[in-house]
């Protein structure tokens, strides 16, 4: 399941050269990221194209992609590994995803881990035309959008947080088509638009071109326009938590010391340790997507509703 080629002058750790038209990021033989630790905080992973393998010290494995959500509070510590198989051998396997890292407020940051998986058949939507009848489609994966509530974010997250005024959305919009978000409730709300997607748009009466990203007022509306293309966008918000950051590599605390405890913490416990045979598990090579939670409960999209 990985590249049936040498990976022979390829920087494997840090290899994003794109040579051939693709690269091996981390990985001995399946790409993608074998078990590390994490502490402090929160992956919310938004995967748009492909499938990943999850598997982490919890006991928790899945399969997930094709809009699929992944949100894993890392609190005291957790140990995952995210590898991409390629399942396709008569073509391409692209890979497309976000994966934001959302902070925890001191009062959480040694929670309980937790693992949730959010398909993409239950993540709520809204399609709104304008004037002219062109279509944006808005996915909401955290904060209210106007009547659209959210799935629910994990319990010890900073997004449980009436407070914290958090969002992640992604947009769609046809070419052409206008579209302006709601602005935040909150005073404080921060706000990012990332344009990834589309030659060009317009935001706020000002013509961007993709990829790049845009700060906005939250308190006001901004009017968004795509180009000639159809544009996706991904909206990012929330209030800052308003505490120390520090952080190196994969652990984000308040202070220095507790980062010299999180790195000593993992080399004594190594976070509940490892239970699968290698580093870098992967589940078959059958595409369908599921999940096992630690409990031993297990979940498909078929079967999650909507």
């Amino acid at each position: 399941m990985g590249p049936a080629v040498p990976l022979a002058g390829r920087d494997i750790g840090q290899d994003f050269s794109r040579k051939d038209g693709w690269s091996m990021y981390h990985g001995d033989s399946v790409p993608g990221f074998p078990a590390h630790p994490h502490r402090g905080f929160e992956t919310v992973t938004i995967v748009r194209k492909g499938l990943i393998d999850h598997s982490d010290s919890l006991g928790a494995i899945a399969r997930f992609g094709g809009g699929d959500v992944q949100w894993v509070t890392a609190g005291r510590g957790i140990v995952h590994s995210e590898m991409f198989p390629l399942l396709k051998t008569d073509e391409a396997n692209p890979l497309e995803l976000f994966q934001i890292w959302l902070n925890l407020p001191k009062r959480n940051k040694m929670a309980e881990p937790h693992f949730t998986m959010l398909w993409n058949e239950q993540v709520p939507r809204r399609v709104l035309q304008d004037a002219q009848g062109r279509s944006t489609e808005v996915a909401v994966i955290a904060g209210r959008f106007g009547d659209v509530a959210p799935l629910a974010p994990p319990p010890d997250s900073w997004a449980a947080q009436d407070e914290a005024d958090v969002a992640i959305w992604t947009l769609r919009m046809e070419p052409g088509a206008g579209f302006q978000p709601p602005p935040a409730v909150l005073a404080g709300t921060q706000r990012t638009l990332y344009f990834f997607k589309g030659a060009s748009a317009m935001v706020g009466g000002r013509t961007v071109e993709g990829p790049v990203a845009i700060t906005l007022d939250a308190g006001v509306e901004v009017a968004i326009a795509a180009g000639d293309t159809v544009c996706e966008f991904l909206l990012l918000q929330g209030r800052p938590i308003g505490e120390p950051v520090a952080q190196y590599g994969p652990f984000v605390m308040n202070t220095q010391q507790e980062i010299a405890q999180a790195m000593q913490d993992y080399r004594r416990t190594q976070f509940g340790g490892w239970r699968f045979a290698d580093t870098a598990p992967v589940h078959g090579g059958e595409p369908a997507r599921f999940a096992r939670y630690p409990d031993g409960r297990e979940d498909r999209p078929a079967a999650a509703g909507g």
